[in-house]
């Protein structure tokens, strides 16, 4: 019995080492595309590029979030998860008060700048999804930083098509579409997140409680 615990902590450490690598990597991934693209995006006046490379920190912030409670309780970790959930659910609003103000004061993006970062940032960030493919389903904490990645590419892919219709149609509707939209993204996956991290805090509190009902 004692030898079977100890494999199974064993390929639980493994397990949290591997999770703690691909964290790392695309922790700095997002870091340094979250520069290019915002810079980029205030560049090309882009809402939906601006959009985007928000998304970007917020993943890293979330990213950071995971390493910090990696190996700590599974309330520790849906605490993490409620608070993804709650950043995801900022940078919606953010984005739709920013495709606000440019209905409202104009502005045609460049393009040929969208079109440039959006790439880069779809490479990049269908690197990351490949990292975190095989660890989609090892817990809730994971299960959100998946979710994340996903978001990214497609948003990424958002960016891209906007850029080829603002070119094609020269107005500024594509962009603003494709920011609402990727708002909408953003507000959807914080709702589910938000949902599965309560109702997993609230296990934990129940566990919690029968543990010190069952001390002697």
């Amino acid at each position: 019995m004692t030898d079977c615990c100890e494999s199974k902590a064993c390929e639980i450490a493994v397990l949290r080492e591997r999770q703690r690598h691909v964290l790392v990597i695309v922790l700095w991934i997002n870091l340094v595309m979250f520069g290019v693209e915002f810079a980029a995006g205030w560049i090309a006046n882009s809402s939906a590029l601006l959009a985007d490379s928000l998304d970007m920190l917020g993943d890293a912030l979330v990213y950071g979030f995971s390493l910090y409670v990696l190996a700590r309780s599974a309330a520790w970790r849906a605490g993490a998860a409620l608070l993804k959930g709650l950043i995801q659910a900022a940078f919606g609003l953010g984005v739709l008060a920013e495709v606000a103000y440019k209905i409202v004061y104009g502005g045609e993006p460049l393009s040929s700048w969208m079109a440039g970062a959006g790439a880069l940032a779809l490479a990049a960030n269908a690197t990351c999804l490949w990292l975190l493919w095989r660890h989609r389903g090892d817990d809730l904490n994971m299960r959100s930083v998946w979710l994340c990645s996903r978001n990214d590419v497609i948003s990424n892919t958002g960016v891209l098509v906007a850029a080829y219709l603002v070119y094609t149609t020269q107005t500024i509707w594509p962009d603003v579409l494709v920011g609402v939209l990727i708002a909408y993204l953003f507000l959807r996956t914080s709702l589910h997140v938000i949902t599965a991290a309560r109702t997993q805090l609230r296990a934990a509190r129940v566990e919690t409680v029968n543990n010190q009902w069952r001390a002697p």
